[in-house]
């Protein structure tokens, strides 16, 4: 079985495309060898700056012959039909078999596809896969009509066996292949052939070229880590920036150089943001300070000097980029020290959406929200007003404009440098958290505050103007938001009643987007909300003040909140049960605690649906659900047919069978166990008292016909079942569990 080496030698790949470009190119060339029936033992892909290779193990040398059987028409069917079933299967009349089918006598053709040689089809399928190649973005260049990410100089396509090895002939657009490469473009220019991968790896190496990306990858962070070491220093890991210089080289060389004094005491995040950003440096810091005092640099090449000559270019740019960042720190500080509230009211000039008002209005419905959060959040009201106030200051900032990953740090920063207190400056960075599921969650009562106040304004915002995501689409990154919402409330164990911050956001936002509406009226309604809690008793305690003089506008902003918040809290359901699947905790689980009331209490929430989740797991739980579907619907079935309900209470002098009583001193007992449980929101106890009862009513179901011809004893048994209905459906809503 022969093996096959692929390389397509180019100018230099940017290194975020090289990655991606390896696995498409070893995707669709094996997927064409296996539709033409060529299998393979192995095959992997590698990439450098100036090329794509895939070497495919243990190839067939061809394909294996095929043979079809096609239907064809009834045997005297029109001359036309006939002919031309057979020149579709490349055959004569005398080639067809007739046979008897229960609808009458067919003709069938058996149609021989010989296989062929792996070349042959080798050439087919690169050829496809090099005009095809989905680059994300590609270019033509001199007559040509291919499109390639850069210019595409040579291909290398051959098949290699112990016999020898073969140029697998084929051109695309004047490129002819061949069995050549060329090693390093500066320490071993020229091209040579070879004679299979092994043979191909060895020799790119011999021409200071290092084929895997891994390898590379590797040698910088060891030389870097060598380099750190011996100087008492340790290098500040990347491992983004570390793939992405990996992929701008072919022979890395490592070397180290010196930051100016007049930078180093820059805040160690402006070095290594500008440093990573501009030049691709890694940062090296003193341990004992955290100061960031060197630079490691990857060049591409040896050379006599052992790199001084690239040291000190590289210094001499270093030092004109962090000269910038310099005077951007020194000019931030000085606005910062002087007034930095000239930031925030700056920030009325930059406009958040189009339908939602500038940044400065949003961070006024932040800073509202924050208040209202913090006696829930055990934050103090003022500090956590003023917080939301700052926390996107830095926003304005020259340092920010410039690194806008910089964000909410330098405000950090910043808002110290004002003479705010440490918890309030921290605010600035952490308000941002969590923004995704590995990040940390801030735990600091102020932060935790802002934080929420800022998500929850941006989905109550969006809701507002009906900007929600849909199918794979977030532009807003709603989904992420509400994940944090609900990570800062579950971590943080906090009692939130989300639907009354729904509300009164969403009355916020919808006062930013219609301008009609009163101010006045607005705070009013706000003000019944934070009395009341609830919408509707807020909404009509200020239309009843408002009298004959209720703006149209008002009106609708009251049929418009409840829907909104009804959808959002759907919408918070739905990211709760994708967050809690990782728990391992059902999805029919959690809409049967969905089901009860409180259920914008999201922390509440979830530890009923552990609970829950722990007792259907048990035997005694899993039946237990289905003796209470059985008794739920028996007793459904009775109340639609007689036209009544049922749920007057059982009387224990009617109960007849032993197994009858047992379940009447059962239901007494759990439900004795379970109302202090519950009140006290202990939920395992409560759900342990439920699954108590799976024994007496597998024993009354067993025993007792709940139908009987006894009028009087079929009501009080429908009555007992009533019972059981009302006892577990106070602890979820079982109806809803599968099985």
């Amino acid at each position: 079985m022969p093996d096959l080496l692929i390389e397509l030698f180019s100018e230099e790949i940017p290194a975020r495309m090289q990655a991606r470009a390896g696995e498409d190119l070893k995707k669709r060339i094996t997927d064409g060898l296996v539709d033409a029936g060529l299998t393979y033992a192995h095959a992997h892909a590698l990439t450098t700056p100036r090329r794509l290779t895939l070497a495919v193990e243990g190839l067939l040398a061809e394909s294996p012959t095929i043979q079809e059987e096609r239907k064809g028409p009834k045997v005297g069917a029109p001359d036309k039909a006939i002919e031309g079933f057979l020149r579709g299967a490349g055959l004569t009349r005398d080639q067809l078999e007739e046979r008897d089918t229960p609808k009458g006598a067919v003709y069938f053709a058996t149609i021989e596809k010989p296989g062929r040689p792996a070349a042959e089809i080798v050439a087919e399928v690169l050829a496809d896969t090099i005009r095809n190649f989905p680059w994300p973005k590609s270019m033509r260049w001199g007559s040509f009509s291919l499109r390639w990410v850069r210019p595409l100089h040579s291909i290398l396509c051959i098949l290699s066996d112990e016999g020898g090895a073969q140029v697998v002939p084929m051109e695309v657009d004047g490129i002819t292949s061949g069995d050549t490469t060329e090693g390093h473009r500066f320490l071993a220019p020229g091209r040579f052939a070879v004679t299979g991968f092994e043979d191909y790896a060895a020799k790119l190496k011999r021409a200071f070229v290092v084929l895997s990306p891994e390898e590379r990858a590797e040698h910088i962070w060891n030389d870097a880590q060598n380099l750190a070491f011996a100087a008492g220093l340790e290098v500040v890991e990347d491992n983004g920036l570390l793939a992405e210089v990996a992929g701008l080289v072919e022979w890395p060389v490592v070397l180290m150089g010196q930051i100016d004094d007049e930078f180093l005491d820059l805040p160690p995040e402006v070095l290594q943001t500008s440093m990573k950003e501009h030049q691709k440096f890694f940062s090296v810091r003193n341990p004992k300070t955290g100061r960031i005092e060197r630079f490691i640099t990857v060049a591409n090449r040896e050379t006599t000097d052992n790199g001084a000559t690239i040291l000190a270019g590289n210094q001499k740019v270093l030092s004109a980029r962090l000269a910038d960042a310099k005077f951007f720190w020194e000019n931030d500080l000085r606005v910062a020290k002087s007034d930095i509230t000239q930031w925030t009211h700056a920030l009325e000039n930059v406009t958040f959406h189009n339908k939602l008002g500038t940044q400065a209005e949003r961070i006024e419905r932040i800073a509202a929200l924050a208040r209202e959060l913090a006696p829930v959040t055990g934050a103090d009201p003022d500090q956590a007003e003023k917080a939301a106030r700052l926390a996107k200051a830095d926003l304005s900032s020259e340092m920010v404009y410039e690194f806008p990953e910089l964000q909410g740090l330098m405000g950090r920063y910043y808002i110290e440098a004002a003479g705010e207190d440490a918890a309030v400056a921290a605010v600035a960075q952490e308000h941002y958290s969590p923004q995704g599921p590995s990040d940390d969650v801030p735990t600091a009562p102020l932060s935790v505050t802002v934080a929420l106040a800022d998500k929850l304004d941006t989905l109550t915002g969006f809701w507002a103007i009906d900007e929600k995501p849909t199918g794979s689409k977030d532009p807003f990154a709603l989904r992420r938001a509400a994940l944090g919402v609900i990570r800062l409330v579950l971590e943080s164990d906090l009692r939130l009643k989300l639907d009354r911050f729904f509300d009164a956001q969403l009355v916020r936002a919808e006062t930013a987007a219609n301008a009609a509406l009163h101010d006045d009226d607005v705070e009013d309604l706000l003000s019944e909300i934070a009395a009341h809690g609830v919408f509707g008793a807020a909404f009509q305690a200020v239309k009843q003040k408002l009298g004959g003089k209720a703006a149209k506008d008002f009106l609708h902003l009251g049929a418009r909140v409840p829907d909104a918040s009804d959808n959002l809290l759907s919408f918070f359901h739905d990211r709760l049960k994708v967050f809690l699947r990782d728990e391992g905790i059902r999805h029919d689980v959690i809409d049967a605690c969905i089901a009860m009331d409180g259920n914008d209490d999201l922390n509440l929430l979830v530890k009923r649906a552990r609970a829950l989740n722990v007792v259907i797991a048990t035997e005694d739980g899993e039946n237990l659900v289905q003796g209470f579907k059985r008794a739920n619907n028996i007793l459904t079935q009775a109340e639609e047919n007689d036209g009544v309900e049922y749920s007057y209470g059982a009387d224990l002098k009617f109960a007849e069978t032993d197994s009858e009583k047992a379940l009447f001193a059962a239901l007494e007992a759990a439900q004795a166990k379970i109302a202090p449980a519950l009140k006290a929101e202990d939920f395992p106890a409560a759900m342990t008292a439920m699954a108590e009862l799976r024994g007496p009513i597998d024993a009354f179901f067993e025993d007792v016909q709940v139908n009987s011809d006894n009028a009087v004893l079929r009501r009080n048994r429908l009555n007992l079942l009533s019972q059981i209905r009302q006892i577990c459906s106070s602890v979820a809503d079982l109806t809803k569990i599968e099985g």
